[in-house]
């Protein structure tokens, strides 16, 4: 295991891809690095990254420095590995259907910027997501479904009484935004993410994937609605 490596003495951010180093960097940094890499991503001028078991081995026995936490969807089409070209041991990653917040991934996210002080964490949506589209549609589901489905209903009823122009596909494409929001706010209910954030050692950012083009839109022009989200508004 090499020295730690600091953000400042980084000729190169690209150079924290895949290090076995621990480096220590901050959420904005954090945030430059997954955008450069959803650039490359998109036009398919990836890193040359070492994903071999020699590394796998490294990160076995030097432990794991993930510079960010990402809260995705289970879709299959969505890999926060690949959309952000990262390597091994770069990201912390918590997957369930709809990215939902329920107290297992608020356990798991405040394990990653407690104990691996990981500065950034992401909530990272996504267009035509199943498990928005069967809250919108709000069909008979089994109990297992209906357990997953149920975190997104405050949503479903915020945006059909308080947009009742939009129809069909843009509902779902509303609630799939609000949703990514509502999620932000369940993570900052837990008092040691909300305690890091407000000392300015932890951000959290929404995020949408767009399956259409592979590209990522950070939605921080919703940022200062946060302060709003709450069980009140959401029924």
């Amino acid at each position: 295991m090499k020295n730690i490596l600091y953000e400042e003495d980084a000729k190169n951010i690209r150079n924290i891809i895949g290090s076995r180093d621990k480096v220590i960097i901050r959420a904005n940094t954090a945030k430059k690095i997954l955008i450069e890499g959803n650039k490359r991503y998109v036009s398919g001028k990836l890193a040359n990254k070492d994903i071999s078991l020699k590394v796998l081995s490294q990160l076995y026995t030097n432990g794991q420095y993930p510079f960010a936490a990402i809260l995705t969807c289970s879709d299959s089409r969505v890999s926060p590995e690949l959309i952000f070209d990262v390597g091994l041991g770069d990201i912390f990653v918590v997957r369930n259907a709809g990215n939902v917040v329920d107290s297992i991934v608020s356990g798991s996210i405040e394990y990653a910027v407690q104990l691996l002080n990981v500065p950034l964490v992401i909530v990272l949506g996504h267009d035509k997501c199943g498990a928005v589209k069967a809250a919108v549609d709000g069909g008979e589901v089994s109990p297992n479904i209906k357990a997953v489905t149920s975190n997104i209903d405050p949503v479903v009823k915020y945006v059909k009484a308080n947009y009742k122009n939009i129809k069909g596909e843009e509902i779902a494409s509303k609630v799939e935004d609000e949703n990514i929001l509502y999620s932000v706010n369940k993570l900052l209910e837990n008092s040691v993410i909300k305690e890091l954030k407000s000392n300015g050692n932890v951000d959290v950012i929404p995020v949408k994937y767009s399956m259409a083009t592979g590209e990522v839109t950070f939605l921080e022009i919703f940022n200062d609605n946060l302060k709003q989200m709450n069980d009140t508004k959401y029924g």
